[in-house]
């Protein structure tokens, strides 16, 4: 790859005056950025612009006669040439492109142009008067460009632009080993029978074409001819097994495969299942049904797994989806502000048992719908991709974009005037031919009056959160479908920020990575340090300066308890919430981002509270307020529970003060409520809302055991959140020690005491649970996972440097314990 002036060189041809020593290695699929850097010329965590210059590949194929050249994904404003002939010019980087080349010894150097983004928005005419303008991303003039906004969003996005071959690019032999050129695979649930149609397109003729047949699940039908490359058929599979998301059942998957003769081909993976959107007796609500069975979608927003090539490795994908998996999500959201994913993410996706919503790639933006060229480009985008994932079962919603409504709606236009043809009518008519068996929606969020308004249709819920409301806002605006929420600027644990380099506690380097919405006078750590004053009474710069370690302990406390606090309230028995997708699930850059998940892929403190609260067999508890406290039990899974539920109130964190538990059955794919008065059957103030003298107890432990006496899970509440002995430090006999069986390291932790927030730190190690409460008496054994930082991090080779912790130690503290225990290093 080369640097050149924009506009300077026109063809191939005018390369040949450059200098050797010009050309760098460039990796493909890659990005300029990522070639510069690994060329000591970009540094992703200080970005320089890179959209004033022109950009050239240079590719010298072997001299073997004809080759046919498949570009997966060009961005942004690209070019092809061969044979000093401009093959192609693309300025949509979400389609691909299909070229034969003739080789010969004098012709084999294929050439890729990215033109300057900057020259092209300049020169290009007019596509029409916006109706609203966006102050979230910084160039108006993408709403006519198909690119990308990652690198356009200052605030929370590095602005690193997407310019490359940022997908794979195909080099084949057309005389070579035949294989499958192209096919369209759609399957569809009839009552118990799976009904699968496949189109297929070879790379050359077969003999013996009579002999073609498609095989799957142990059925098989004979492929029908239709020209010297092209297939089809239908097959029927009676009664087969439904996939569903994995806190439900089973994601049962089928292999689809060709036989042509001796010769046996893979096609893909399919399931079978069916979605069904139910609105409510008001037609207001937003409820998904898999196989008839209502479903709570919980999970979070994709952001990035390569922020700086845009295209992550399948490693990548599988440590993020099988996080969210353990964390027990079953949705994953990639918004309209991102990038189509690459196919090994929806068929991990389709094995885990993850449904995504999937936006189409566009967002805040009034674009251009009138415009003729746009159109076309978006439609062949579109079907491209539904064509693609025809197949998937976990593509469970599209939508037509990110906040254009909203958008629209904050800048006073009324609701005629804010619909958008192309997300009304054009995506939508193009998903009912290729997905008719997903769930449409024009934009997120929307319904109701404004479409941002919670309690109709699908929101991005920020009432807790960016807008300051009270806890019991999350009640209040009776939520339906949360497509966003709950969006903090969450701290990285430890290790992590040892390895930024905290510096001074009143400017450390996690800062860098706190987001904030352009042209506003706050940014998120203002919204935790809110919370922080409202539910723990702590001034939050006083704080940070005075006992910075304290800081940080309870600025990740205080979004657990609003996450877990939140989430129990939306998913308790009686809700009409149906789902909740936190934003966002992994940050971009080192720093306390949105993420669930730090960009070393170490889980933050939000992360483990909704592994607490999210599980398929899962025990809550809410404050009814003069009704007391209501215990929720929830069963997502296909067999019913036969458990039993028991509640104590403690005194001084360790004295029961009231105890009553009972046996009972929870439905398959259900719930069940009990109040705690009626299990202990006389009255004690378990919320403390009467308020009949000095209050008793200080922490409420509701667990549910199964049948054999297991514990499979727990609730806590407390009446006061900064009462004694359960916010202050304190004695409370935490004890902690490790040991190895069979090469696994484990950490036990026990206390005298109600332990609060335990908190384990290991540089080397990922706990697999943290951030919990531990009732007195009892013991957690948590596993401890190896973990490589370093090596994961997406910008590991500018800051690979960086400090890091001492390797091999382990602390374990809780928020109200008075001492840490440090353990020797583990080898």
């Amino acid at each position: 790859m080369c640097v050149t002036p924009a506009g300077t060189i026109a063809r191939p041809q005018d390369l040949t005056h450059l200098d050797r020593g010009e050309w760098i290695n460039a990796p493909v699929p890659g990005t300029v950025a990522q070639a510069l850097m690994l060329a000591g010329r970009f540094d992703p965590l200080k970005p320089t612009p890179l959209g004033q210059a022109d950009y050239w590949y240079r590719l010298s194929l072997p001299a073997a006669g004809r080759r046919r050249l498949k570009l997966h994904g060009l961005a942004s404003i690209a070019e092809v040439w061969f044979g000093g002939v401009k093959l192609l010019c693309s300025t949509n980087m979400f389609i691909s492109h299909e070229l034969t080349l003739n080789l010969a010894s004098d012709r084999r150097d294929v050439y890729l142009c990215f033109r300057s983004l900057d020259s092209y928005v300049r020169a290009a005419p007019p596509a029409g008067r916006a109706r609203w303008r966006t102050r979230l991303i910084d160039m108006p003039a993408l709403r006519t460009v198909r690119t990308t906004l990652l690198g356009h969003m200052p605030g929370w996005f590095p602005s690193i632009e997407p310019i490359g071959p940022w997908r794979a690019i195909d080099v084949t032999d057309p005389d070579g080993p035949l294989r499958i050129e192209s096919y369209s695979l759609r399957s569809t649930l009839q009552g118990r029978d799976g009904s699968i149609a496949l189109t297929l397109g070879l790379s050359a003729p077969i003999d013996n074409a009579c002999h073609a047949r498609l095989i799957c699940g142990g059925h098989e039908a004979p492929l029908e001819q239709h020209g010297p490359c092209t297939f089809s058929t239908h097959l029927t599979l009676s009664d087969v097994k439904l996939w569903w998301p994995h806190t439900h059942g089973e994601p049962a998957l089928y292999e689809v495969a060709v036989h042509l003769g001796e010769i046996a081909l893979h096609v893909a993976y399919t399931g079978f299942r069916s979605i069904a959107l139910e609105t409510g007796p008001d037609g207001q609500g937003f409820s998904l049904s898999v196989n008839d069975v209502p479903i709570f979608a919980r999970g979070a927003c994709w952001s990035s797994a390569a922020p700086l090539t845009l295209h992550a490795d399948e490693p990548s994908y599988r440590d993020y989806l099988l996080q969210a998996k353990a964390a027990g999500f079953n949705m994953i959201r990639v918004s309209g502000i991102l990038t189509y994913e690459a196919d090994y993410f929806y068929t991990l996706c389709d094995t885990l048992g993850l449904m995504v919503w999937q936006d189409f790639m566009f967002a805040n933006f009034d674009y251009p719908s009138a415009d003729a060229s746009f159109i076309e480009s978006v439609e062949a985008e579109a079907a491209q991709f539904l064509t693609h994932h025809a197949a998937g079962p976990s593509l469970t919603v599209l939508c037509g974009g990110s906040e254009i409504a909203q958008q629209a709606s904050m800048n006073g236009l009324a609701h005629a005037q804010r619909a958008v043809e192309l997300t009304a009518d054009t995506l939508a008519k193009l998903s009912a031919l290729h997905r008719p068996d997903v769930i449409y929606v024009s934009d997120s969020p929307s319904g109701g009056p404004l479409p941002f308004y919670p309690r109709a249709g699908i929101s991005h819920y920020y009432g807790v959160g960016a807008y300051l409301r009270p806890l019991d806002d999350a009640r209040r605006a009776d939520v339906r479908f949360a497509s966003e929420c709950l969006a903090f600027a969450n701290l990285p644990c430890d290790a992590t920020l040892d390895a930024l380099g905290t510096a001074v506690a009143h400017e450390p380097a996690w800062r860098h990575g706190v987001p904030r919405d352009p042209g506003a006078s706050w940014n998120f750590e203002d919204v935790r340090d809110h919370y922080l004053r409202e539910l723990y009474g702590q001034d939050a710069a006083r704080l940070r300066s005075h006992d910075p370690s304290r800081y940080l302990e309870l600025s990740r406390a205080v979004v657990a308890e609003l996450v877990t606090e939140t989430l129990s309230e939306w998913r308790r028995i009686g809700s009409r919430c149906s789902g909740a997708l936190v934003w966002q699930l992994q940050d971009v850059v080192p720093g306390a981002g949105w993420g669930m998940i730090d960009a070393y892929r170490r889980p933050k403190s939000p992360w483990y509270a909704m592994q607490h609260v999210l599980q398929p067999q899962q025990i809550l508890l809410t404050d009814e307020g003069l009704n007391g406290l209501d215990i929720h039990l929830l069963n997502d899974s296909p067999q019913a529970l036969d458990v039993q539920v028991e509640i104590v109130a403690l005194r001084d964190g360790k004295v029961p003060l009231a105890r009553a538990h009972r046996e009972v059955r929870v439905a398959a794919h259900g719930g069940l409520r009990l109040n705690s008065a009626d299990l202990l059957e006389r009255f004690f103030d378990f919320s403390y809302a009467y308020r009949f003298g000095p209050r008793a107890h200080n922490a409420v432990i509701a667990s549910m055991y199964s049948a054999s006496g297991s514990l499979l899970s727990q609730a806590f509440y407390f009446p006061e959140r900064t009462q004694s002995g359960v916010f202050e430090r304190g004695e409370i006999g935490l004890e902690a020690h490790t040991e190895c069986c069979d090469g696994q390291w484990w950490l036990t932790i026990q206390s005298r005491c109600l332990a609060r927030y335990v908190q384990i730190s290991a540089a080397d190690f990922l706990p697999q649970d943290n951030w919990f409460h531990l009732a007195p008496g009892t013991s957690a054994r948590v596993k401890l996972l190896r973990h490589d930082a370093i090596a994961r991090h997406p910008f590991a080779a500018v800051d690979a440097g960086l400090r890091q912790a001492e390797k091999n130690s382990i602390e374990v503290r809780a928020m109200n314990s008075n001492q840490t225990i440090r353990l020797r290093s583990m080898n």
